[in-house]
């Protein structure tokens, strides 16, 4: 019987032929960006600039809402007990919301303190003085665990609270925290539109100048057909380009975004100082750059393939 013959050379030198014919379009892609540097370049800001908006106002939210944690810092729940309670209960009733998961931090407001800290506030110093005795209750303030993403914990914290059986009143104004976390959801939303809008709008420039590319080389794509070419060895070359133009256009981007945040830095540091705050602004992290860059390859890859997959099977040889 004749002996069959091994394919497993012929394979790999099929798929070593194949990376190959990949690594030197690559390449090549490169180069042929690289000779023409002005358009290039032109081609990668747009680019870069429709990429930078977005994560511009990706890294703004971002910042907003870690101000907005600093401020969570000042939400706090005023209890104000029954006058019969002592101030041991009050100590014994804090200590036990002190071990709550909700619960940040507890202090105490004894009626003494609450009176001398409301003569001062008040200018009715001299009138609180002649009172016979202390009308203040004891108040427990209590700093919440607050979510970001679930202000409305903190509404019910307080219902839980109020039906202690030592409490009188549990208070809270909670009507500016539902207002900013209802604008950060708001621009949160706004950012997602502006960005899909505008990876739109990269998917359209990188398509009408891969288009331009391949009229530019009609009559090259003509001889390539003529002699056996298929079509997804004349599209590689097309494809990687598309690709530089998004890797490059997102390393622009992150240049911009790194120089805009230079630029804000030093004002917003002599703005926290003036609140005796210690806030700095936070950039584009490592998976942040990475992201971006991904992002901007994918869209490069998009574009060019869909002009290629339109424009390509136009091109026929005469």
């Amino acid at each position: 019987m004749p002996k069959k013959q091994r394919k497993g050379p012929e394979k790999n030198s099929k798929l070593v032929s194949y990376l190959t014919h990949h690594l030197q379009m690559l390449i090549a892609s490169l180069g042929y960006l690289s000779r023409q540097p002005v358009s290039t370049f032109m081609t990668s800001a747009v680019i870069a600039i429709a990429l930078a908006l977005p994560a511009g106002l990706y890294i703004a939210l971002d910042n907003a809402s870690q101000l907005s944690a600093d401020w969570d810092g000042t939400t706090l729940i005023s209890l104000f007990l029954k006058d019969d309670v002592n101030i041991k209960t009050v100590e014994k009733l804090a200590a036990r919301l002190g071990q709550s998961k909700e619960i940040e931090k507890v202090s105490i407001i004894n009626r003494d303190q609450g009176l001398k800290q409301f003569q001062k506030i008040s200018g009715f110093g001299d009138a609180i003085e002649l009172l016979d005795e202390n009308p203040l209750p004891h108040v427990i303030t209590v700093q919440p665990v607050v979510d970001q993403q679930s202000p409305d914990k903190v509404v019910h914290l307080v219902k839980t609270l109020q039906n202690e059986k030592l409490v009188e009143l549990a208070q809270l104004d909670m009507l500016w925290v539902k207002r900013l976390y209802t604008l950060l959801d708001v621009a949160q939303r706004g950012v997602w539109i502006i960005g899909s809008l505008l990876a739109l709008a990269v998917l359209l420039i990188i398509g009408n100048t891969i288009r331009l590319d391949i009229q530019n080389r009609r009559e090259v794509i003509e001889v390539s057909k003529l002699i056996g070419a298929s079509d997804a060895f004349i599209r590689r070359p097309f494809l990687y380009t598309g690709m530089w133009y998004g890797i490059s256009g997102g390393l622009i981007a992150w240049l911009l975004i790194a120089v805009s945040l230079g630029i804000m830095d030093e004002p917003v540091q002599k703005l926290a100082a003036l609140y005796h705050s210690s806030y700095e602004l936070s950039g584009l992290n490592s998976n942040d750059i990475a992201t971006l860059i991904a992002i901007s390859c994918i869209l490069g890859l998009g574009g060019s393939w869909l002009a290629v997959g339109r424009h390509l099977s136009e091109i026929e040889p005469s």
